[in-house]
């Protein structure tokens, strides 16, 4: 069967973690991969998530299967966490919820089911540059691209962005990154969101929000701002949320869908549909990660203390990112790097070419994705040094 097929091309960065690994040098760095890292370079497991799961075991009874959408007590409380509990889309039911196995599963199942009901001819548009896997999480649809980073000027391109998505016809899928965009690190202001809101609702198409990084940018609730505003809207829309990040639960592979309706009946349908979408994908969500969010967001202890550890994640990649551009600027590269300070989340777009690039992962064995994106929790108070000579060196060469 496969005698005459072409091997699939390596996903980019799973090769470059493979290459990592297999690279002998002790002073080798990972910034590809798209993991949490504390200062110690490991991916912990987040102290609450200890308590919760000693809880679990302690009274799990039985290990029958789910229902379709999840744990029964997961739904409610991740949907106050990703639209507010005083959201009006949850006081009017116009909200429904499904567990999926990570955020990828609930792209692809929100995918699906816009698949079974949108015509062939709908278009799906992602931002330029976007999360690699959206291509190919979207690939039923045709697709075209809207302007948003810029990298003469290292922001954001909004006017452009804007007027693109002008231009999109009614019932067309917008994808849009809630916040700590993947790749650049740049975010829409609460401004410039109240302008997308207002043109998604004069254009009537479908916004997709792909929230993965909760409370990495500014805090739990501050980063929804873009869920909620767009919610207001009446729209029909979808979010498919990640528990990888902020629960560090990335093994587990837990989500959620959460697809927004006009009105309540309409939400009761869409769920109806939502349920034969997943039954057919994979039937039912594993558990085990959807239990631990379900405990610690009910136990107020436990909540708060998750809290707190998110706001540790987030500001450990605040002083990595002023620790790299105080590095570099101490060194006298000859290049202002001070826009990394202004991008959230995991990651950035360095403004590092091809050529620099290379050169670090041949000659310095610090590995980054082409492009120049680089994950900023790569980065440790013991490795930041060797980084910033080793770009100095980079740019000079």
């Amino acid at each position: 069967m496969w005698h005459n097929v072409q091997a699939a091309p390596a996903d980019v960065i799973l090769g470059l973690t493979e290459a990592f690994r297999a690279d002998g040098n002790p002073h080798k760095v990972n910034l590809g991969v798209g993991v949490y890292q504390d200062d110690a370079g490991r991916t912990p497991i987040l102290q609450a998530v200890k308590e919760a799961e000693k809880i679990l075991v302690a009274t799990e009874v039985s290990k029958n299967y789910l229902p379709i959408p999840g744990v029964a007590s997961f739904a409610e409380p991740v949907r106050e966490l990703v639209f507010g509990a005083s959201h009006p889309a949850l006081r009017e039911k116009r909200v429904v919820t499904a567990q999926t196995p990570g955020g990828t599963a609930a792209l692809r199942v929100g995918a699906d089911l816009l698949r079974k009901f949108l015509p062939q001819a709908t278009t799906v548009w992602i931002s330029d540059p976007t999360w690699a896997n959206h291509k190919g999480v979207f690939a039923a649809f045709p697709q075209k691209a809207y302007p948003y980073y810029d990298p003469v000027h290292i922001g954001i391109d909004f006017p452009a962005m804007l007027a693109t998505l002008a231009t999109v016809p009614a019932g067309d899928i917008v994808v849009l990154h809630a916040c700590c965009h993947n790749p650049s690190g740049f975010d829409l202001n609460r401004e410039q969101w109240d302008e997308v809101a207002a043109l998604a609702a004069a254009k009537k198409w479908i916004p997709f929000l792909d929230f993965a990084y909760q409370g990495f940018a500014h805090g739990l609730a501050e980063d929804r701002y873009a869920v909620t505003k767009l919610a207001e809207t009446g729209l029909d829309m979808l979010v498919a949320s990640s528990y990888s990040k902020n629960f560090g639960l990335y093994n587990e592979r837990c989500g959620a869908l959460s697809v927004v309706a006009p009105s309540e009946n309409e939400a009761a349908v869409a769920m109806s549909h939502l349920k034969t979408v997943i039954r057919v994908l994979y039937s039912n969500p594993p558990a085990h990660g959807g239990m631990i969010i379900a405990t610690i967001l009910a136990d107020q202890g436990l909540r708060s203390q998750w809290e707190g550890e998110v706001t540790a994640m987030r500001r450990h990649l605040i002083d990595m990112r002023r620790l790299l551009v105080d590095g570099l600027k101490e060194r006298g590269v000859n290049r202002d790097f001070s826009f990394i300070i202004r991008q959230n989340g995991m990651f950035s777009y360095t403004s590092l070419d091809n050529r620099a690039v290379d050169w670090l992962r041949r000659e310095k064995h610090i590995y980054m994705v082409a492009g120049g994106r680089i994950n900023l929790a790569g980065l440790t108070t013991k490795n930041i040094d060797y980084v910033c000579d080793s770009i100095k060196e980079a740019i000079a060469g």
